[in-house]
């Protein structure tokens, strides 16, 4: 089963999202400023913590400024009145899974081959298939891994500075060049 995002487009036409913070939000998200999207998100979400339209933008901006830790509380937070609610909270949890698992597996050398998660288009879940396919060439303590469809393409996995505290890194190669690193707490 493929999880996609369900893109909230009808947020546009949404009357509850007019309102001045929340039309500020939607417009750095819609200019691709998913970090001040996310950080503003985090100041006004009190106010906004049970509109199910500002939960899946906020979650959404913060997963695209890979601050993922901060799906946590609108997955939770999320109902299941709507299609759109559930399938948000269901690719919330399944990135930050997989997040999890990911640390335990590079900490204690915990084999995932055996554990069949939903994909998602996110590339850490991108990562987590690649890794738990085995589909990656080690060097030292980092994971070289190799898409099957792109051979231009490595991402290399480690943990940064101390496992109890450090951080997971992706780093994105094109032709063995850093494209970007993004940095998980």
């Amino acid at each position: 089963m493929k999880i996609r995002i369900f893109f909230i487009a009808f947020i546009l036409f949404s009357n509850s999202l007019y309102a001045n913070k929340l039309q500020a939000l939607y417009k750095l998200y819609e200019k691709r400023s998913y970090m001040k999207a996310c950080d503003f998100g985090l100041k006004i979400f009190q106010k906004y913590k049970k509109n199910p339209k500002f939960l899946m933008l906020y979650g959404l901006s913060c997963l695209n400024a890979d601050h993922i830790d901060r799906l946590a509380v609108p997955m939770i937070s999320l109902r299941y009145d709507s299609k759109a609610q559930r399938v948000n909270a269901s690719y919330f949890a399944t990135i930050l899974l997989q997040k999890k698992l990911l640390i335990h597996a590079l900490i204690d050398h915990v084999d995932l081959s055996n554990l069949s998660l939903p994909k998602t288009d996110y590339l850490l879940s991108k990562v987590f298939e690649l890794y738990s396919q085995k589909a990656y060439t080690k060097h030292g303590y980092k994971y070289h891994l190799h898409p099957n469809e792109d051979k231009e393409t490595t991402y290399v996995l480690y943990l940064l500075g101390d496992p109890k505290k450090g951080k997971l890194v992706i780093e994105e190669r094109h032709h063995n060049r850093l494209i970007k690193t993004h940095r998980y707490w």
